[in-house]
């Protein structure tokens, strides 16, 4: 049976040495190097697995080192070793493409295991046999739709984080699409063929969704019949997405910290740590940075999850796009319903690019599904949508305050159309009902 082949880079002798020590014991074959220089020459001469790699050498840094490495042998992995680990230094190292990066002495029981895991990314990589470029294709355009130059600038950030492995942090109003973008970031991967698993983490209360997440053992709290995975578990070798995880209770971020840390968590009701290798790709409409000043979000967490981080535009933004997204709509609602509506007027397709569209394109798209139903004719006009939205106004030159207060109106119009049914005005307007509770909380809504 072939070794594994791991190539240690650092220039303290005896540390390169009791660490080669060590790892031979485990089965592994071995090669060390004092510097830079010669870790590359040995890496093209002997094409190591996995790299353990000291941070500060005599002859270059770690972290940018992991960058060359990726870009010319992106099979094999790195880990990066320091004396004096920091956030900033640790983020650019993942985003150069670091498997992990650890600190010397305080992390060192966790070698071996995250060694394993590193293995285990190699193995997954060559079975694969897809290459950085066959993966970097275009997103999915049937799930994606826009030409503006500022959803453009998002999606190419999502291009370009698709085929590699780092935690990705969408961030915008609700209705946006980071979903979708999730999804698309996952289908050009290269975990496509792996499960994506999505769960929305306001949907659930803080005991429930730590069950839902990392799963029970029999017995472990009333009504725990039998053993349950959790949704990382189901995610294994694939992606997981956390939609709205600036809702996460703060016992239940570090949990997540220690999976992003680690690769494991314990189940509840269970002592034994399970293993996983997830990419996670979370989603919030929060400011995170106001929520860590505030106390109720951790900073650790954030700097972890937000290694790349995507700002997703409002429709605001982005009006242009509005008629290329209503033809796809009216498409897939004329085929949902069996209608045969072959366009809207150019009257109503006014309104719709006057109107703030708070609820984004969720909102949009529950409008002209509302629209095609109570249609009659073969093209969409005024009259299929709320005279809300017909009396609609909009100045570009409001500044965010007026926005907000923009927002208000329509949240109260949108609970007068619906007599106060609060489950009907957060379907149309696009928004999780405590999404819209905590709007109504927010402004004062009676």
């Amino acid at each position: 049976m072939k070794m594994h082949s791991i190539l240690i880079i650092d220039d303290e002798t005896k540390i390169r040495t009791l660490l080669a020590r060590i790892l031979e014991l485990e089965g592994f074959e071995i090669h060390q190097a004092e510097d830079l220089k010669s870790g590359l020459k040995k890496i093209k001469t002997l094409t190591p697995e996995v790299i353990l790699c000291d941070v500060k050498l005599p002859d270059g840094n770690g972290v940018e080192f992991a960058k060359e490495v990726k870009e010319k042998f992106p099979l094999i992995e790195i880990i990066l070793l320091t004396a004096y680990g920091n956030i900033p230094d640790g983020v650019q190292a993942i985003k150069n493409g670091a498997f992990d990066y650890i600190t010397k002495g305080d992390d060192n029981n966790r070698i071996l295991p995250l060694l394993y895991r590193a293995l285990d990314r190699v193995k997954y990589n060559k079975e694969n046999e897809i290459s950085q470029e066959t993966t970097s294709t275009k997103l999915d355009s049937n799930l994606l739709l826009g030409k503006s130059p500022i959803f453009e600038h998002a999606l190419k950030l999502a291009q370009k984080v698709a085929p590699t492995n780092a935690t990705v942090l969408l961030t915008g109003e609700t209705g946006t699409g980071k979903e979708v973008f999730a999804t698309a970031i996952h289908q050009s991967s290269l975990r496509k063929d792996q499960n994506f698993v999505a769960i929305n983490c306001s949907a659930f209360s803080k005991d429930l969704l730590e069950s839902e997440l990392f799963g029970h053992k029999a017995g472990a709290f009333t009504g725990a019949m039998k053993d349950q995975k959790g949704l990382f578990e189901e995610a294994h070798l694939g992606t997981i997405f956390l939609d709205e995880i600036g809702e996460m209770a703060l016992d239940l971020q570090a949990k997540l910290l220690r999976v992003l840390e680690s690769g494991e968590f314990i189940k509840i009701g269970e002592t034994k740590p399970t293993k996983v290798d997830v990419r996670i790709i979370a989603a919030t409409n929060r400011n995170l940075e106001k929520e860590i000043a505030n106390g109720t979000f951790r900073e650790d967490l954030f700097y972890r999850i937000s290694v790349f981080h995507i700002e997703l535009p409002s429709l605001r933004e982005r009006v242009s796009d509005i008629e290329l997204i209503v033809n796809q709509f009216i498409k897939h609602f004329n085929h949902y319903y069996q209608k045969n509506i072959k366009s809207i007027n150019q009257e109503a397709l006014l309104f719709l690019k006057k109107y703030s569209w708070p609820g984004n394109i969720r909102e949009l798209k529950n409008t002209i599904e509302r629209a095609i139903i109570l249609s009659e004719n073969e093209e969409l006009s005024t009259n299929d949508f709320p005279s809300f939205i017909q009396t609609s106004e909009i100045d570009q030159n409001e500044n965010s305050l007026e926005l907000a207060l923009m927002e208000k109106k329509h949240i109260q119009k949108v609970l007068k159309f619906t007599k106060g049914n609060k489950t009907k005005t957060a379907e149309l307007l696009g928004i999780g009902l405590t999404t819209l509770y905590r709007k109504i909380a927010e402004y004062e809504l009676n």
